[in-house]
């Protein structure tokens, strides 16, 4: 057995931060949960209302934003600022001390732009290996504090870059796997990895690795939910104890060990 501390890093999804009253509950679960914790959070549909509101269109490929210079002042304005203060504010209120961060706070996250191949996705950022600074998130983490990421990261030479939220949860669960237990928990708006897409209690409670394969060959798990599990395995290939899949309104159940679908090797 390890003699290292627990880790939990939830990524929370659009459907949640659009949603006030949802968000609202699942703060309150997360503040409950114990033990050293990190969210990460994207930005829903705030900020292509903003853009909106000051002339500016999203534009989308794929559900991938395309952000060019403008449109990242909107998403680091929204992502990073209003979004990411109104968590960290929310969750001190239920007496958890949040620290909200970028990639850019602490050197926390680099990442490089996103090479122009069939599309020019802007200032988007990819993360490389080794791109997360972890002894400076252990400090934070060491110290009582609870990081709340939004989806900005840096390059190092000033740039900041958009980078996907699940990409950056997966990187923090990566990056500190060696100084803890890290169990990652990806929160979206359906009770699990299910047998039958239309039946929501249909949760398939375990995945290993060697059935994941069979899933989709079967066309159990497909099209959106195949990189979802692929990105989770990674992580666990990497060092990540184990990923979770579940509903974001179902946090509290994680205690006892019934949230979503758990995947591990």
């Amino acid at each position: 057995m390890s003699n290292l501390s627990d880790l939990n890093i939830i990524k929370i999804g659009g459907n949640v931060i659009d949603d006030p009253a949802k968000l609202e509950t699942f703060l309150e679960k997360f503040a409950a949960l114990p033990g050293k914790k990190i969210l990460v959070h994207g930005g829903g549909k705030i900020a292509t209302r903003i853009a909106s509101d000051l002339g500016l269109e999203a534009k989308m490929v794929d559900g991938r934003r395309i952000t060019d210079a403008e449109m990242l002042k909107v998403v680091t304005m929204v992502y990073a600022g209003l979004t990411n203060k109104s968590v960290v504010a929310n969750l001190q209120k239920y007496g958890c001390d949040a620290i909200g961060l970028s990639g850019a706070d602490g050197n926390a996250i680099k990442a490089v732009k996103r090479p122009v191949r069939e599309i020019d996705y802007g200032f988007a950022g990819d993360i490389l290996a080794d791109s997360v600074n972890g002894h400076a998130i252990r400090r934070f983490l060491e110290s009582g504090f609870t990081p709340v990421f939004s989806a900005i990261t840096h390059n190092g030479s000033g740039q900041l870059l958009n980078t996907n939220a699940d990409t950056i949860a997966s990187a923090l669960a990566v990056g500190l796997a060696s100084s803890y237990n890290v169990s990652l928990l990806y929160c979206f708006e359906k009770d699990g990895v299910l047998l039958d897409v239309n039946d929501n209690t249909s949760v398939i409670e375990v995945i290993k690795k060697a059935d994941f394969t069979s899933l989709k060959e079967k066309h159990i798990v497909h099209e959106g939910m195949i990189p979802k599990l692929q990105n989770a395995f990674d992580a666990i290939n990497k060092g990540v104890r184990s990923v979770f899949i579940g509903n974001a309104d179902n946090l509290h159940l994680y205690q006892q060990q019934k949230f979503g679908t758990r995947l591990t090797d």
